[in-house]
């Protein structure tokens, strides 16, 4: 049998586990693989451990013959912690093959069978099934087309819950929204509850891939109109959430995943 270079890595201890890591850097996620970790000077500190802490709770604890995906799934952190409470199948996508790279060997080195695959949030319809359990976590921001993500993934993947978390900015009110306004009501558009998404031209903390940032009530509004009913708020910018029906005489249906533009 030809040995792969995790199982080298293993076999020769620390620092071959060490040189394997810078080898296969920069990483996002500051795992900890059997004492090594991966990015110790990781400018949010321990992260995403840190961040998973404050709302792991709210996650159920034994997904023991539940299937999960990781959309956006960095190194798989997230991939990894669905495995060590039971899950039967983890599938994590990433659209960089850096952290697909890295998300293979830490699941190897930690010893879990996760499938990894390069894909678009836009191209979920292509694995044709629907998952228990749907993490979608830090991708909205990077996306050119938030909302028509998060319709694709109601449409195509999310069969029961979804994990949704967020970047936010601007304030954490939540105001209370009419069904409707007339054409010269404008007042509501200034108030900082109002659901708002902040666009960004050129770049945020040097980042190109960063475009849209919603603040509080915009990150609910969006997951309500995708088809999502809010379950739990942990974390501020964490949501867990239940896959709602859409009906097609619902005015306001998510149909650019239903395959036609309204007139």
């Amino acid at each position: 049998m030809i040995s792969s270079p995790t199982d080298a890595a293993l076999d020769n201890g620390t620092e071959e586990l060490e040189r394997r890591v810078r080898e296969l850097g920069p990483w996002f996620h500051n795992l900890d693989l059997r004492g090594v970790r991966t990015a110790p000077d990781h400018f949010l500190g321990d992260y995403p451990a840190i961040k998973w802490r404050s709302f792991a709770h709210a996650i159920p604890a034994d997904l023991t013959g539940k299937t999960v995906l990781d959309v956006g799934c960095n190194a798989g952190f997230y991939s990894m912690e669905m495995k060590r409470r039971g899950a039967s199948r983890v599938v994590g996508i990433d659209s960089e093959d850096l952290y697909l790279n890295q998300a293979r060997f830490a699941a190897e080195v930690e010893g879990y069978d996760i499938e990894f695959r390069n894909m678009s949030v836009y191209d979920i319809a292509e694995l044709g099934e629907k998952f228990d359990f749907v993490i979608f976590m830090g991708v909205l921001y990077h996306l050119r087309h938030p909302l028509l993500a998060l319709d694709l993934l109601h449409e195509h993947v999310v069969g029961d819950l979804l994990l949704f978390q967020s970047m936010q900015r601007g304030t954490t009110e939540v105001d209370d929204v009419q069904g409707d306004y007339e054409f010269w009501e404008q007042d509501h558009f200034g108030k900082p509850g109002y659901p708002q998404m902040y666009f960004i031209e050129k770049r945020y903390c040097g980042d190109p891939t960063n475009w849209w940032v919603p603040n509080a009530a915009g990150a609910e509004a969006m997951l309500r109109s995708a088809g999502f009913d809010i379950v739990e708020h942990p974390e501020q910018e964490v949501y867990l959430c239940r896959r709602a029906e859409i009906h097609d005489d619902e005015p306001r249906a998510a149909y650019p995943a239903r395959g036609g533009a309204r007139p």
